[in-house]
């Protein structure tokens, strides 16, 4: 047993619906523009170029239910993705292998200090302000493969305080689930534990302290997340 100079940090664990079990988190990958229309509406080619991907902390994860709202932005925007957790990895993983590293799947958002982010846009430099603060990925329990399969298609959406803001479709994807966990296997050692955010549709916006984002996505069930 190892004799560490301080306490090590509490291993980030996110609940499995139905079970007793929770999921170890390792690392979390976010790809970006991964929907056609939101590439545009970010003012981006929405043609199929390589993918990118940035990251978010494990401990960035939130499954509390709730969303706070965070300091130092003014224009903080939602964007809901469906979360894919991996129950192994490798490295240069093919395609057709990809869905049996998978774990299973949640609802999830990618919250955006949107000012913050674009400041930093400007001046080329990393975006971990904007997208890597606290509490940035309200999360739901875990479905597991064995449940809901692998969900190829079928709506996503996020409503706020009732009012649709987003919608689309899981087969409006420009790169699917098992190329992220491909093409991400050539970079990094993927392990059990990591989690992929696997891009938002278009209609991304700002909320307020007291809204409330509802958050739906096929075969995964639907939450609410109030913002506090």
């Amino acid at each position: 047993m190892k004799d560490y100079c301080i306490s090590p940090p509490e291993i980030v664990a996110l609940p499995v619906a139905g079970q007793s079990t929770v999921f170890p988190v390792r690392r979390v990958y976010c790809i970006g523009r991964n929907y056609a229309a939101h590439a545009i509406e970010m003012g981006h080619d929405p043609d199929r170029e390589p993918p990118f991907f940035f990251q978010k902390n494990p401990n960035n994860l939130d499954p509390s239910g709730e969303f706070k709202y965070p300091a130092k932005s003014n224009d903080v925007h939602y964007e809901v993705e469906m979360a894919v957790m991996l129950k192994s990895g490798g490295k240069n993983i093919a395609i057709q292998d990809a869905l049996n590293h998978v774990y299973g799947y949640a609802l999830s958002l990618d919250m955006t200090r949107r000012d913050l982010q674009a400041e930093q846009k400007k001046q080329g430099r990393p975006w971990e302000i904007g997208k890597a603060f606290e509490d940035s990925a309200p999360v739901g329990p875990i479905r597991t493969v064995q449940e809901v399969g692998h969900p190829e298609s079928g709506k996503i959406q996020l409503t706020v305080n009732g009012e649709i803001k987003q919608e689309g479709d899981l087969n409006q994807m420009i790169w699917k689930v098992p190329e992220m966990i491909a093409y991400l296997s050539e970079y990094f050692q993927l392990e059990a534990g990591d989690v992929i955010l696997s891009g938002t549709p278009a209609g991304v916006g700002p909320i307020n302290k007291g809204d409330v984002m509802g958050i739906e996505i096929a075969g995964l069930g639907a939450m609410s997340v109030p913002v506090v």
